[in-house]
């Protein structure tokens, strides 16, 4: 899209310079230009033409349909099912639009059906896993044995296979045809595709994006939006606007002719019309008007074999072989060749034979037929990958007007541009998008060396089985508190999430697991845990331990209208006193809960914000009027939280103000000192014990920790980890945005309804919330479980049961060690206390009662003390 291409013109573009002048326009909807006539383009101009946002035009710098992108050569494989919730919706609607699309009479979809198989007992127990993705997010799935497996895939060697994962609904997409389909409904509407028009900048003014530039005439536009690829980072560069992601080549080969395929095959020759096939082995235009039309390409089920990092699917009478087993080929997207001057087309690489030459004996190994074949064809096609596997979404703030939808396979593809479409038009998407997000990264997690390393590990992991919990190698440390050094002489065991290190637990804890007894954990659960997670609760709940509480966001609201801002902004009423604290939300129009956050008053004009995610900053920087300022203090600031029965005895001799419940109460704040260092305390506990959260700057940090740990021996204190913090928040019944709610919730539903107060004037999301407020009932609430089985564990996502019914999805999960049970946190429609339900773990159904919270301390005596 961005490179040279020489003047060629096709049919229907129109004259250049009347159809590309900055005219001015009357009454309308918005001007919307899209980078990019791959599948995402396309989709994404039939859904915002659907939407009554008819001036669209669809850019690309080479060939319609086929402009030589990563659509162009797409295997087209869609497996709807995996860990992430928001993934498996985008997919479930690509398989539905799609099915529901032909041309020429060839359907965009063959739902011939996936088949996952297992040669490994942790493969094994994995697709169990997987099993109970599907039943949370509602798809069908069947675990098999390996004679099923041979039923469908007849060409497999069923004695190296434990069983498979057989989806039934998942199958092929016909990429580009479905781009031809989708072009031709929004043409329909009044948009407009023009290709051979390679985009060479930005225009912008005040802010805003008002043009899009190309070799041949300037687009004037309201909304620009990059749909490119693995170009996005060229057209992002041109934008200002930084898009994390790295092309990298994934092998693709297509064996000989199978006689095992062909002999007694009723599908046909077939062709690979329409599927995406590389230029000059197929015709990518789809099926000639007048021709007949063709027999399916393909019957059986598309084959993973995620052992060996392969995948395959038939093309007629041949096999075609995925392969991620090889090294990382990382492309630069700035040295992609132009269309003509590619080989084939520009997304398109020489194969390396010997690359795929170990992943071919696999082949062999699995589907002996091969042994008698060999490949006849191959190619490296090059596709996006970001640091965290996920798509890059949403308008810059930066630059007003220009949104990202990048990073977005074919599988996902119609329901990433249902969500934009949506997103752009009314303001708001149906589905919750944080973990897409472009605004998810931190700084820290933006710089080229960063997105190439991570997003090469994406790609060697792409096929692994990876615990919820399971840490990335590099680079590590990359983000540290100033107490890092003092956790490491503890023996902390570290775990990442936001680039920094998180100690779950402590070694030198060790020794206070005697006399625990714990049930014991399976092999899953096992990983990345410890019983001295529990030894670290107890001490919590008995003595008092330091909890490193730095990574939590923290942002800093000043200036006169500080106060009317975060009022409009959140839903609980902050119009209190200095040195009063306030839990509230923020809320999207539609009330869905985008964040929660933790409000200190420290002087009439100035907060600080407890948050989640950079996003929460965009989200307020967005709204702020000129007479506010906002900053990200959570670089140059950090935090003890120092929670247990004697955390007043450790912090009061330290300080010369009264830390006594009667002068310094639940929810309140004071900027005094503990000992030599300057500290903001904050009266709260999110792991239901009497204590403080103590902050301050970063280079007095060690200090702050060293004097609080000196204190803290008379008592037996200890450091604690993010695990034992975990149990004892879960206990308590506090939620975590993220994971318990988000833009898909309302507060009422979440049980939150206590951080709105209806009456306190007009803010973000009000009126929304007029039509769920009490006593109506909701249709599902986030319900407090206890499992039935001291011995239980559950760790989050498993799907829950009613009656025997898929009723909902676990949202978070840990053992409670207080109360000696696993506690789960699931979506449920509303039940009453005591009811029993399932949850079901790795495939074994564990009963589960529906429990009262909170279930720990109701009265609330531990911490108002």
């Amino acid at each position: 899209m961005s490179r040279p291409a020489r003047g060629h013109h096709s049919q229907g573009t129109g004259a250049d310079a009347d159809e590309t002048a900055a005219t001015d326009r009357g009454e309308g909807p918005p001007r919307v230009v899209v980078i990019g006539a791959g599948i995402v383009g396309c989709s994404l101009a039939d859904e915002l033409t659907a939407r009554g946002w008819t001036d669209v035009t669809v850019l690309d710098q080479g060939p319609l349909p086929a402009p030589g992108g990563s659509t162009s050569h797409a295997p087209g494989l869609v497996f709807q099912t995996g860990p992430s919730r928001t993934l498996t919706a985008f997919a479930t609607y690509t398989v539905e639009k799609f099915t529901a699309l032909e041309v020429d009479g060839l359907p965009c979809f063959d739902a011939v059906g996936g088949l996952e198989l297992a040669t490994t007992p942790e493969r094994w127990a994995d697709l169990h896993r997987r099993a109970g993705f599907a039943a949370s997010w509602g798809v069908r799935a069947e675990l098999v044995g390996p004679a099923r497996c041979k039923e469908l895939w007849p060409l497999i060697d069923e004695s190296l296979v434990y069983g498979g994962l057989h989806t039934p609904d998942d199958g092929l997409a016909r990429a580009v045809l479905a781009c031809r389909a989708q072009m031709e409904r929004a043409r329909a509407r009044g948009a407009r595709f023009l290709d051979r028009h390679t985009v060479t900048g930005i225009e912008r003014d005040g802010g805003r994006v008002t043009a899009v530039v190309t070799d041949r005439g300037t687009f004037p536009a309201d909304h620009v939006v990059s749909a490119a690829g693995f170009w996005g980072p060229v057209i992002g560069r041109m934008a200002g606007v930084d898009v994390p992601l790295l092309p990298l080549a994934h092998q693709y080969a297509k064996t000989k002719p199978l006689p095992e395929l062909a002999l007694g095959d009723a599908r046909g020759t077939g062709d690979m019309r329409g599927i995406g096939d590389v230029r000059g082995t197929g015709d990518p235009r789809g099926h000639a008007p007048g021709a007949r039309t063709p027999r399916p390409e393909a019957s059986r089920p598309v084959l993973r074999h995620q052992d060996r990092d392969l995948y395959f699917r038939e093309h007629s009478d041949r096999i075609g072989i995925g392969s991620y087993a090889h090294r990382p080929l990382p492309v630069d997207p700035f040295a992609v060749p132009a269309y003509d001057d590619a080989e084939v087309m520009p997304s398109s690489y020489p194969f390396t034979e010997e690359d795929f030459a170990p992943s071919w004996d696999e082949c062999r190994r699995l589907l002996p037929a091969l042994d008698d074949s060999e490949v006849e064809e191959g190619f490296n096609g090059v596709f996006s990958f970001t640091p965290d596997g996920m798509p890059v979404l949403g308008e810059s703030r930066a630059l007003r007007g220009f949104w990202l939808a990048e990073a977005v396979w074919v599988t996902h593809s119609a329901g990433v541009a249902k969500a934009v479409a949506e997103w752009m038009v009314d303001g708001r998407p149906s589905l919750d998008l944080h973990e897409c997000e472009l605004t998810r990264f931190e700084d820290a997690q933006r710089s080229p060396a960063y997105v190439a390393e991570r997003g090469a590990r994406q790609f060697v992991e792409v096929y692994d089985v990876i615990h919820p919990l399971q840490p990335p190698d590099e680079p590590r440390p990359l983000r540290v508190s100033p107490f890092h050094i003092r956790q490491q002489e503890l023996g902390a065991v570290f775990l990442e999430g936001g680039g920094w290190e998180r100690p779950h637990w402590y070694e030198a804890n060790a020794s206070l697991t005697e006399g625990l007894e714990l049930p014991p954990r399976d092999a899953w659960a096992a990983r990345h845990w410890s019983p001295i997670v529990a030894a670290e609760a107890r001490a919590t709940r008995e003595r008092v331990a330091l909890y490193d509480m730095t990574p939590l966001r923290r942002l800093e609201v000043t200036g006169p209208g500080s106060l009317a801002f975060l009022q409009r902004m959140t839903s609980n009423n902050l119009a209190k006193k200095p040195g009063s604290v306030t839990y509230t939300l923020l809320l999207d129009e539609a009330g869905g809960i985008r964040s929660d956050l933790t409000v200190a008053r420290l002087a009439p004009d100035r907060f600080q914000v407890g948050a989640n995610s950079p996003a929460d900053l965009d989200w307020l920087l967005r709204h702020a009027p000129d007479d506010v300022h906002l900053r990200d203090i959570t670089s140059g600031t950090c935090c003890v939280g120092v929670w247990g029965p004697l955390a007043r005895a450790l912090v009061q001799p330290l300080t010369r103000d009264d830390f006594s419940h009667e002068a310094f109460g639940y929810f309140k704040a004071k900027e005094t000192y503990i000992g030599h260092v300057p500290v903001i305390a904050l009266r709260l506990s999110y792991v239901g014990e009497l204590g403080w959260e103590l902050y301050t700057t970063a280079d007095l940090g060690l200090r702050l920790w060293d004097t609080l740990w000196e204190a803290g021996r008379a008592h037996g204190v200890i450091a604690a980890g993010r695990s034992a913090f975990n149990s004892l928040r879960l206990e308590k019944g506090y939620r975590a945005w993220g994971h318990d709610m988000t833009t898909e919730h309302n507060p009422y539903e979440a049980g939150l309804a206590f951080a709105v107060r209806m009456d306190k004037g007009d803010f973000v999301g009000r009126s929304a919330l007029e039509a769920h407020r009490e006593p109506s009932e909701p249709a599902r609430k986030l319900t407090a479980l206890l499992l039935d089985d001291p011995a239980a564990v559950v760790l989050g996502k498993e799907p829950a049961y009613v009656d025997g019914a898929p009723a909902g999805y676990v949202t978070s999960a840990s053992y409670g060690y207080t109360l000696g049970r696993c506690v789960a946190y699931a979506w449920l429609p509303p039940l009453e206390t005591g009811t029993g339900v399932h949850v079901e773990y790795f495939g074994e159904k564990v009963p589960a009662t529906v429990a009262e919270e909170p279930l720990f301390d109701p009265e609330m005596t531990r911490i108002r003390r």
